[in-house]
């Protein structure tokens, strides 16, 4: 089992940064691939980020390519999303997951956390 807990949200004006933070317990941290979600009201959840296991391999969805940045800390168990420009149409919430794949979809993903809400004002 790995347990995900996500803090770091909040509200920003658009233009703004915000850097969250995925600390992990449980199983071996170092050996999971890692990823951001998000879900806004009324919508899917849809891939943000995700980072390998070592850390060298990332990817992003075109939505946030450029403004969002995704790394880990595997001695301190955390993963990071650095958030800036943001725009009021990122708001949602946030969770991280560790899985399988550097994958872009939910279903790759085992362990999740609760989730932390970022919301963009105009």
């Amino acid at each position: 089992q790995v347990q995900l807990v996500e803090s770091g949200g909040g509200l920003v004006h658009a233009g703004g940064s915000l850097r969250l933070f995925c600390a992990a317990s449980g199983r071996t941290f170092i050996i999971f691939n890692m990823g951001w979600f998000r879900q806004a009201q009324g919508k899917e959840r849809e891939f943000v980020a995700a980072i390998s296991s070592s850390g060298i391999n990332t990817r992003y969805a075109d939505s946030v390519k450029g403004r969002f940045t995704i790394s880990r800390t595997n001695a301190k168990n955390t993963v990071y999303l650095q958030m800036d420009s943001l725009k009021p149409e990122d708001t949602a919430v946030y969770h991280c997951a560790a899985g399988r794949l550097v994958g872009g979809s939910p279903n790759e993903y085992d362990y999740w956390g609760q989730g932390t809400q970022v919301t963009v004002s105009s």
